[in-house]
């Protein structure tokens, strides 16, 4: 998925049990970049994008993602498009959906406390190391070495979609175009895979993108942006670490 996945499990199992639930968290992320990177030549969506395979043909993974995708495009309005930039590209997506099945899978083999990153798209459920909640650090657009704001969470998920990383990969289904107004976009939830999309979605808004998301938190979505000027903005509910 180009990008590197940390992933903590802070449950009082025997080594080797630790080791078994990281392995198989591991299998299947690496199944999913083999099934649905846009890098890999022989992987499903390339496949698809090259018309050599049809959604019918293809795996039950990648046709609930097309779906959910087609759903998602729906629930935006357009803004949260797979076709924004031209081929298939679910990525926005499939991240997060990823990391929130991986969760799922290790909630149900015993794990009840444990934190999966994947390059800012996160699932925490339970207690950290320490017995607090899970900290979370947003890193500040322009400076690397700084934090814009500091998350507690214990049960759930944030999902940052940014322009600092990775320039301009959002594009604006509107206009064919990379998306402007915002620069960064948090989004904390109880669902990783619809936290990751709507904060890609408020991203190619722009600084609509503010006012969607704010339509957000009755469905139990907090948001934090900052503008391309500098101007930040966060919901109420956010869950800033005192």
């Amino acid at each position: 998925m180009g990008t590197v996945v940390s992933i903590d499990i802070a449950d009082d199992l025997p080594a080797e049990r630790l080791r078994e639930l990281i392995a198989g968290t591991c299998d299947w992320l690496h199944e999913v970049d083999a099934r649905f990177s846009t890098y890999k030549e022989d992987s499903e969506v390339s496949r698809l994008r090259r018309g050599e395979l049809t959604p019918a043909a293809g795996s039950a993974d990648l046709r609930l993602v097309l779906d959910r995708c087609a759903d998602l495009w729906r629930e935006t309005d357009g803004w949260f498009d797979a076709y924004a930039g031209g081929p298939l590209d679910p990525s926005g997506y499939v991240k997060g959906w990823s990391v929130e099945v991986a969760s799922a899978r290790l909630a149900e083999a015993g794990s009840t406390r444990h934190h999966i990153n994947a390059g800012g798209d996160i699932r925490m459920r339970g207690s950290a190391p320490d017995g607090g909640p899970w900290r979370v650090g947003i890193r500040h657009p322009w400076q690397a070495d700084k934090l814009a704001w500091v998350l507690a969470v214990r049960e759930g998920a944030v999902a940052t979609s940014g322009t600092y990383e990775r320039g301009a990969h959002v594009w604006n289904p509107r206009t064919g175009r990379p998306a402007t107004g915002l620069c960064s976009v948090t989004v904390t939830g109880p669902d990783l895979a619809v936290a990751d999309a709507y904060a890609t979605a408020a991203l190619a808004m722009g600084e609509a993108g503010l006012s969607w998301l704010a339509g957000r938190v009755a469905e139990g979505y907090e948001s934090a942006a900052v503008t391309e000027d500098g101007r930040a903005f966060t919901s109420p509910g956010l869950p800033v670490a005192s």
